[in-house]
């Protein structure tokens, strides 16, 4: 398949693409779909999502999640569970992926059960408990694992998990964000939210992973997060390691109303998404809102959109996320405001 006419990177070209890769980034005398100019970006993947349109990850119609984000420009993401009984968690999981049409499921990532019960956020306190090496290994298909590094065994389970090991819902100190890291620990879960700030003699979790030069993810929909605090952190760590999630749940994508998510009840209102004591739930933005966001922020475009494709791939290592020769031809194609006009995946246009 050849789509013609693309801009990337502020040139017009073709992009030639075989049994699901991008074989050439060249003009070609062939006839192809004509992009007409079109800016053309690396299909977004979003690492840290827990739902949209209705549909939860927890209640396990993964394909039908991976439609709607496709729909909405996410050609790659992992599913995201919240804090539930381990039934429901392994019963998710268990899916078969691989079939599933849509956006790429590239495996789970499962935030909780193994957080603190004073930073739990919108997660379910009675499903909480200690991190188990054991457990996590007759679990299938998970690739990220959101956890405590001050929980009982925790540091032990971040040196023998073969997933990534994000610090998350957390109260740990520098210290010990220092020590998982070192023992693997390699990615905030969204920074800033759900764990201590960064003190001048306390610099806590955030200035671990900023001395350290690990990953962190990042809710950019103007609501998660301050305006100085993303370009602080942006300043701080770069695109290369500044991950975009949307954190989205079952209501993102629905009008303004009550809904429940992750088994808890939630008011979905201008305000964001909270629980009855007015704490956020989560996001209700898509990853390519926050994006938007980010560039609305003053971010330069290329870095946005590198932050919400590249770097979680590179996370992650798989080959995607980046428009290059020999990477999977997973790609989105936007109007100058942004606006999503095609979607690529696999080489194929996603309708």
């Amino acid at each position: 398949m050849i789509y013609k006419n693309a801009l990337l990177d502020g040139k017009i070209t073709d992009v030639t693409t075989e049994n699901g890769k991008i074989i050439s980034l060249e003009k070609t005398d062939e006839s192809g779909i004509d992009l007409e100019g079109q800016k053309t970006f690396a299909g977004l993947f979003d690492v840290h999502t827990h739902g949209c349109m209705g549909i939860e990850a927890n209640g396990g119609k993964i394909a039908e999640l991976a439609r709607f984000e496709a729909l909405h420009g996410t050609t790659s993401f992992l599913p995201t569970t919240a804090t539930v009984d381990m039934k429901t968690v392994k019963s998710v999981l268990e899916c078969d992926i691989k079939s599933i049409s849509g956006a790429n499921v590239l495996g789970f990532h499962i935030e909780g059960p193994y957080i603190a019960k004073s930073r739990k956020g919108a997660q379910d306190e009675k499903y909480i408990k200690n991190p188990d090496i054991d457990e996590y290994r007759t679990l299938k298909n998970v690739k990220m694992v959101t956890l405590a590094p001050e929980s009982e065994g925790a540091l032990n389970f971040i040196k023998e998990c073969d997933a990534v090991c994000s610090i998350g819902h957390t109260d740990c100190d520098y210290e010990t964000a220092i020590s998982a890291i070192e023992k693997g620990a390699n990615c905030l879960t969204h920074t800033f939210n759900a764990m201590p700030p960064m003190l001048h003699r306390a610099p806590g979790p955030i200035g671990a992973a900023i001395e350290k030069g690990i990953y962190a993810q990042l809710i950019c929909d103007g609501i998660h997060v301050h305006k100085g605090a993303v370009w602080s952190l942006y300043k701080a760590l770069g695109r290369d390691r500044v991950c975009l999630i949307s954190d989205s749940i079952a209501p993102t994508g629905l009008p303004y109303g009550e809904y429940v998510s992750g088994g808890l009840p939630v008011t979905l209102s201008k305000s964001g998404c909270r629980l009855a004591d007015g704490a956020l739930a989560g996001s209700t933005s898509f990853l390519l809102d926050c994006v938007k966001r980010a560039i609305e922020f003053g971010i330069p475009e290329s870095d946005a959109f590198i932050m919400a494709s590249k770097t979680p791939a590179e996370l992650l290592g798989v080959k995607k996320g980046e428009l290059s020769v020999g990477y999977d031809a997973d790609f989105i194609v936007l109007d100058d405001g942004y606006n999503l006009l095609k979607i690529v995946i696999g080489g194929n246009i996603y309708e």
